[in-house]
């Protein structure tokens, strides 16, 4: 006997009681947990049967049930009427049908039928949290959303996906999609930021602040502590922490471009990355008890802001083909570093792509990066020296100085 015959009906009897447990739980719609266990294994029962007499079957199944929910809908909607309509659980019920079906083909993998039940779980579950997030999503939010919807779903598909021009590295599809990965980073601590609002601290106000812009908050918080030197402690934890952020992307940024070398060039950057976050934690074990709380950060989605990205991770990718043919691997650094003082993120993905189609050498790869984060370091640490003033600079000046030696000590010294 094949174990499948076991397991994927069993499979499908486990998502039945847990989605059926948690709407059991809330007493919502006109199935609990023993309906839902049935109706995953009619599912299932029906879609052996469909293999067998073909798909009408299915459908039949699906007519009958869609029939029963709304019967049983109608008579619970009128027994309770202050309860209000709803389709949640008769559209779960659906769900999980489709996933008995699913399951009893032995040719389909098992685990988008996992994933699937899930995030139906997840959906269900997290109802209240999910609506207070809408409720408390202002028009500004909602621009950003659809300004996201419009790079991604509007703007990328048209693209060709082909490269141009001298070096052929040069491919509209690829730097867009590079786009959409930068914004949705962007955007995800941005819409987390405004999800918290007020409760938005020291902590959050770094963290949330990296994930967005790195720079944009150090010079937010460097400003804060320039009008009020009491603030300068809180301002500095923040700086330091956005800065670790910052390099958290960078290895996001690699693990999602260049996943299958990042056993290479991963290690030294997570070495620098470890470095900087140790120094960062014995700074925020001294921390005060003072608070900040930042200016909302700006709309990560504008199409300007994507457009100029766009443009920026081209030009840095044709900077570094052209370098590397023209000048050798040692021109590289110095691209990295004026690239740095403007914009990590696009250094760190042209970089990543060149090693990803075998153009540049992976050790070169890493080392141009690291120079790039470097760059970077520096920069803000002017910015703070300048927009914040003394009292917040001789905070972050030895996290940055001793962060900025250790960088160099892994350029110099890390195993080819």
């Amino acid at each position: 006997m094949n174990p499948e015959s076991y397991l994927r009906p069993g499979l499908a009897l486990a998502i039945g009681l847990l989605i059926g447990l948690q709407r059991e739980r809330v007493k919502e719609g006109p199935a609990g947990i023993r309906t839902f266990a049935l109706i995953a294994l009619s599912g299932y029962l029906i879609g052996l049967l469909g293999i067998q007499y073909g798909g009408w079957v299915v459908v039949a199944g699906i007519l009958f049930l869609a029939a029963v929910l709304s019967v049983e809908n109608l008579i619970e909607s009128k027994i309770h009427a202050d309860r209000g309509g709803g389709a949640t659980t008769e559209i779960a019920a659906l769900l999980v049908f489709g996933i008995g079906v699913y399951l009893s083909n032995f040719e389909n993998e098992r685990a988008p039928a996992v994933l699937f039940a899930g995030v139906i779980a997840l959906l269900l579950y997290y109802k209240a949290p999910l609506h207070q997030f809408v409720r408390g999503m202002g028009q500004e939010d909602i621009r950003a959303i659809m300004q996201f919807v419009l790079i991604t779903l509007v703007v990328l598909p048209v693209l060709p996906n082909r490269t141009f021009g001298p070096y052929d590295v040069l491919n509209p599809f690829k730097a867009w999609l590079m786009v959409v990965l930068i914004v949705g980073i962007g955007l995800g601590g941005y819409l987390t930021y405004r999800m918290f609002s007020s409760r938005v601290g020291t902590l959050l106000s770094g963290l949330l602040g990296g994930l967005v812009s790195s720079t944009a908050t150090t010079v937010s918080a460097a400003r804060f502590a320039r009008e009020d030197a009491e603030r300068a402690p809180a301002a500095a934890i923040i700086i330091l922490l956005a800065s670790a952020v910052s390099i958290i992307r960078i290895l996001l940024e690699l693990a999602i471009v260049n996943g299958q070398n990042l056993l290479t060039t991963g290690p030294p950057l997570a070495a620098f990355l470890l470095v900087f976050a140790v120094l960062t934690f014995a700074v925020y074990r001294r921390r005060s008890s003072e608070v900040v709380h930042l200016d909302p950060p700006k709309n990560p989605a504008g199409m300007k802001s994507a457009v100029v990205f766009g443009l920026l991770y081209l030009i840095i990718l044709f900077a570094v083909a052209a370098t590397k043919d023209l000048v050798g691997p040692a021109g590289l650094y110095g691209v990295a570093v004026l690239s740095g003082l403007t914009d990590v993120d696009a250094i760190t993905l042209s970089t990543a792509e060149l090693m990803n189609n075998g153009t540049l050498d992976l050790t070169v790869g890493w080392r141009v990066v690291l120079i790039a984060a470097l760059a970077n370091l520096a920069f803000k640490g002017s910015i703070v020296a300048i927009v914040g003033g003394r009292a917040v600079f001789k905070r972050i000046a030895l996290v940055y100085g001793l962060s900025f030696i250790a960088g160099i000590a892994i350029l110099l010294f890390w195993p080819a």
